[in-house]
């Protein structure tokens, strides 16, 4: 790790637009350690039993037909930074694109707040569901980052091999929702670029942020429902010693999560989850998995409040 190269990278930012991603992804790798990725042949395959054991028994838990991702990676945290910057870049082209003049100075704060950006999410990501959405092409893959996982299983004084099941079970959850509901990607793709459209353009569409964080918020919910239902463990230890440890964070990792909408992201989880839960002790696993059959049955801002109007009008 090196802060001077880090720095000099960020002030050598060039280029026409606002963010050299370039000098984003050489700031971000030289201020974070790559981590150890020295992986023997039987933790390779324990993650495979992982995500298989996942796969088998989300299938049956909540009754989705779905497959893996043909790219299932174990990275370092420079390989996650690597798979993600292209994210970050494609998801600012709009904004970009209405970029006239910019200056020198502009440019080197923005590529300075993105490095900062992805270097603390490279830090704190355990694993990711990717459907690579704005990208080309209908791929996805699922992510694990080895180094972030080690050692949040240590700090929190867990077993490693069932936090790190655990974790498993959460992403396939999520490749669970996209291969049940093949509508949802461009949904998610055409909602992020016309509210991306109105601020590249100076207005802020409220309507659109609205319906995106009603859909991520059943993206959300539902993977922490089905994660629930069909882990084969004992997992509630492993959930209050996470929320304990994002609770107990320093003032700068607040403000970071907060400006990077994180804090937002946990008000999903928990928001959805209860939504779900309802819905579930209302009914079934198979009805609330009905909410993946169309854009129309997603619930609304005010049915996640009152997942008994959902009921009412799907079911």
């Amino acid at each position: 790790m090196s802060l001077y190269r880090s720095v000099r990278a960020v002030t050598g930012a060039s280029g026409d637009g606002p963010v050299d991603w370039d000098a984003v992804a050489d700031a971000a790798k030289a201020a974070t350690e790559p981590g150890d990725l020295d992986l023997d042949g039987a933790e390779r395959a324990a993650y495979a039993t992982d995500v298989r054991d996942a796969r088998d028994r989300i299938r049956a838990v909540a009754a989705l037909d779905f497959h893996l991702p043909d790219t299932v990676e174990i990275q370092n945290r420079h390989h996650w930074m690597d798979r993600n910057v292209a994210t970050f870049e494609r998801v600012m082209a709009p904004v970009e694109s209405q970029a006239q003049y910019i200056p020198g100075v502009a440019r080197v704060l923005n590529t300075g707040s993105m490095a900062v950006a992805l270097s603390f999410l490279a830090n704190n990501v355990l694993g990711q569901y990717d459907p690579l959405l704005l990208a080309d092409g209908d791929d996805h893959a699922l992510y694990f980052v080895r180094p972030n996982i080690t050692r949040v299983a240590d700090s929190l004084d867990v077993d490693y091999p069932r936090f790190r099941r655990w974790i498993a079970f959460h992403e396939v959850a999520h490749a669970a929702e996209f291969g049940a509901a093949p509508w949802l990607p461009e949904y998610l793709e055409s909602s992020m670029e016309e509210a991306i459209e109105h601020l590249a353009e100076g207005s802020i569409d409220r309507e659109r942020l609205g319906r995106l964080d009603t859909a991520m918020t059943a993206v959300e919910g539902y993977a922490e429902l089905v994660m629930d239902r069909a882990f084969d463990g004992e997992f509630a230890d492993l959930r209050a010693k996470l929320d304990e440890r994002r609770q107990g964070r320093g003032p700068l990792q607040r403000l970071i999560r907060r400006v990077l909408g994180l804090s937002m992201k946990r008000r999903q989880y928990e928001r959805g989850k209860d939504f779900f839960d309802t819905v579930v002790d209302a009914s079934d696993i198979e009805t609330a998995g009905r909410v993946w059959e169309s854009p129309e049955t997603l619930p609304t801002d005010e049915e996640l409040d009152n997942p008994r109007a959902w009921l009412a009008r799907v079911a």
